[in-house]
Order: C-alpha cells, then structure tokens, then sequence
C-alpha cells in the first residue's frame, strides 16, 4: 500500500469514526448523566418519577429520538442553512470540475465523444448544422479532451462574493 495515501485516508476514517459514533455516544451518553444527576439534586420530585438512571435514559430517549428527527427534517427541509452546506461543499470538491476515476474516463466520456462524433457527421451530411452549432459542438468536445486528460473544467474552488 502507498504509505503518502494510507496517512490521509487513516485520518479520514478516524475522524468519521470518532466524530459519527466515539463521540456521538460519549456525548449521548454524558448529557444523559449530567441532566439525570443535576437535575435530581435540584428536583428531588424528579427522582421519585425516575428512580433510577436507567428509567430516565429510556424516558429521554423515547422523547428525544422524534424531536432530533424534527430538528434535522427542519435543518434539511426548511433551513437556508443546508443550501449553504451543500454550496461550500460543491465548490471544495474538485470531482464537480474533473472526471472523477473509473468507469467515467474509461467508458462514459469516450462514449459521450463517439456519440456526439457520430451525430455530428449526420447533421453535417444532412445539412442541417449551423456554424454556431460547430463552435458549440468543438467547444464541448475541448472540454471532454481536457477532462479526458485528468484537468479541470469551470472554476474550481473560485471565490463567491457575497
């Protein structure tokens, strides 16, 4: 294995893995405890409908499973919030401005070319290709050559004015 792409991708996972579940539970797990703790020494009616720890952590969960739901339908659904998200995430991704590996360079592409070759050729015979349409049709077939060739089309990671 390349030791240069372990590094990067080592930290990839560790990060997901830490962020997505270490972290999540740990956090579940000691908001739980701290409300269930402070809560009881400040409410002592508190602790008589919830006589143990564990009666608590179900009541808790059952009640807030559906309302972190609500919260994230709400962030993903109606908050300009995630629009804005998925905007720097765009502009970070060099995959929207370059052929991504695989299939794409191998296949895809050359068969986008072939086919807009081939339709070239019959509109030319039939005539019914302007001079604009060429300039359109050379213009999009540069584009494929320079991602056939790993570069970059539009404006990677160009900085939006707001």
């Amino acid at each position: 294995m390349n030791f240069s792409r372990f590094l990067p991708r080592a930290w990839y996972y560790f990060r997901t893995g830490y962020t997505t579940y270490l972290t999540f539970l740990l956090g579940a797990v000691n908001t739980l405890t701290i409300i269930y703790v402070l809560l009881g020494a400040q409410i002592p009616a508190l602790v008589a409908l919830f006589p143990t720890f564990l009666v608590f952590a179900v009541v808790a969960i059952t009640a807030g499973v559906p309302v972190t739901i609500l919260i994230g339908w709400l962030h993903l659904k109606r908050s300009p919030i995630y629009t804005s998200e998925l905007d720097v995430s765009v502009e970070a991704n060099p995959y929207y401005y370059k052929m991504p590996p695989g299939y794409w360079p191998e296949v895809i592409l050359p068969t986008y070319q072939e086919t807009i070759r081939y339709l070239t050729r019959l509109l030319e015979k039939e005539k019914l290709l302007t001079a604009e349409d060429r300039e359109r049709i050379k213009a999009l077939d540069e584009k494929m050559d320079i991602l056939m060739k790993g570069g970059y089309v539009g404006h990677p990671k160009r900085r939006i004015n707001f």
